[in-house]
């Protein structure tokens, strides 16, 4: 291969210098950028920095000062390997006669390994076959999808399940645990695009019925989920809790696929604007990020009333004693829970510990008066769950910073009969979108920990009172 083929993107390049050519040019790149993270900017450098090149907390458009720097001079210094990759990327795939807008893959990450590892075994096509052995002109392919979906349903379901895993897979971990955005892009989009792009797969080669569609549909999303529980990135809990909206959204995905099969979507452009979708999605959850602004201020209340007292009830609410253990089936799953409280000093300005299973809640008192009110912020939150998990331990990033309780209070009411009526409220946001989505389970989670508070409070201050009386 001439020097002058090395950027050409006519041509074609055999998988044997394709391989060889990528690892060349791999090999040098990366003792350039490790020679500049290192003595250049102090900056350890290892291969997973292509993947996670700075703290998660710090998203490449938010980097400041040496880290600004640094990536922007590593973006200088791989335009050109950029230029060799994508050259020898549409070469191949002309090699291949795959469709050359499949080049994209080459900036998509952790699927750009597996598509180099494709394309470096994937055999020449007999067009370039022919071209070679006898110099004569390679006929047009068939297409990629043509080529390897088949007219058996269970084969053309086999491979529209695992495509679309595979994809929803890497689509997931870069948005989770790269990028920590669990927003509209992650729950909405991506499930319905795997349900609509597995029936579109599914039906490439013949008709299919509108139950075989729904069934290939949600299959990649089962798998996902396994897959995030088998590979210690998630708990059964949360998967469990984001399998209805993301298991609907790709039925729907799967209805739209059969509505629209008819039109054989293998039609001119379609395959084209499927890959194109895929390629963008990664993007689209950068922008979901900056752009889904503020969580709003969310609200919960719960009531009991209790057969004591407001001043009897009142030294309940200050400080309760250890709860016994809870028999609801939600505290069996990991949900954190409230074992005690406690107070130190007296008025405003007293702080308040509530301890739960993950941690404690620490709660500067801003309202004291006795015995009506208690009303107290949130300086510092524990983890809202601990992950119901094969594995010993997890510790995916929603569990840090993304539910926040920001207030609470008990308001005392008296009622005729020396009864009480004892509202707990909280105040929190959650960081989880669709917001209207999570809310029915943060809510629900957030009003059964009220009630096995209020509940033993009610015991405990009934037995104080009855025993004065």
């Amino acid at each position: 291969m001439s020097e002058s083929q090395l950027w050409a993107f006519s041509g074609r390049t055999s998988r044997k210098k394709y391989f060889l050519i990528g690892v060349i040019a791999f090999l040098i790149k990366s003792n350039i950028d490790r020679m500049i993270a290192t003595y250049s900017f102090r900056h350890p450098w290892s291969l997973l920095n292509y993947w996670f090149p700075f703290p998660l907390a710090n998203s490449p458009w938010k980097l400041k000062g040496a880290d600004a720097n640094l990536g922007f001079t590593l973006l200088l210094v791989s335009l050109p390997f950029m230029w060799l990759g994508v050259a020898q990327t549409v070469r191949r795939l002309r090699d291949c006669e795959q469709p050359l807008w499949l080049s994209v893959l080459f900036f998509v990450p952790f699927a750009n390994l597996l598509f180099f590892g494709v394309l470096c075994l994937w055999p020449p096509g007999k067009g370039a076959q022919a071209l070679r052995k006898n110099g004569g002109i390679a006929a047009r392919p068939a297409g990629f999808f043509a080529a390897i979906t088949s007219g058996e349903p269970l084969a053309a379901a086999i491979l529209a399940t695992v495509a679309t895993s595979i994809v929803g897979f890497l689509l997931v971990l870069f948005g989770t645990q790269f990028q920590g955005n669990y927003g509209w892009s992650l729950f909405l989009v991506v499930p319905f695009c795997l349900g609509l792009f597995s029936a579109l797969i599914l039906s490439y080669r013949a008709p299919r019925t509108m139950g075989e569609c729904l069934m290939v549909s949600i299959a990649p999303v089962v798998l996902i989920g396994a897959g995030l529980l088998l590979l210690a990135f998630e708990g059964v809990i949360c998967i469990a809790m984001a399998a209805p909206l993301a298991l609907g959204l790709s039925a729907i995905g799967g209805m739209v696929g059969y509505w629209i099969q008819d039109s054989r979507w293998s039609t001119p452009g379609r395959p084209l604007t499927m890959g194109i979708i895929v390629a963008m999605t990664p993007f689209l959850m950068g922008v979901d990020k900056t752009v889904q602004g503020e969580p709003p201020l969310l609200v919960v209340h719960s009531s009991m009333e209790i057969d004591a007292p407001p001043e009897v009830v009142w030294e309940q609410v200050v400080t309760f004693t250890e709860i016994p253990e809870p028999r609801e089936w939600l505290f069996h799953t990991g949900i954190a829970y409230p074992l005690r409280a406690t107070m130190i000093g007296t008025g405003v300005g007293a702080v308040r510990r509530c301890e739960f299973t993950t941690g404690a809640f620490v709660e500067p008192i801003q309202v004291w008066d006795a015995p009506r009110l208690l009303h107290f912020g949130v300086t510092e939150n524990p983890a809202p769950m601990e992950e119901l998990t094969p594995y010993h331990h997890i510790e995916p990033p929603h569990l840090k910073g993304y539910f926040v309780s920001h207030e609470g209070q008990f308001e005392l009411a008296r009622l005729p009969g020396n009864r009480t009526r004892l509202t707990g409220t909280t105040w929190y946001t959650d960081r989880i979108w669709p917001s209207a989505y999570w809310r029915l389970w943060s809510d629900y989670i957030i009003h059964r920990i009220h009630m096995r508070v209020l509940r033993h409070i009610q015991i405990e201050a009934e037995s104080a009172w009855h025993a004065v009386r």
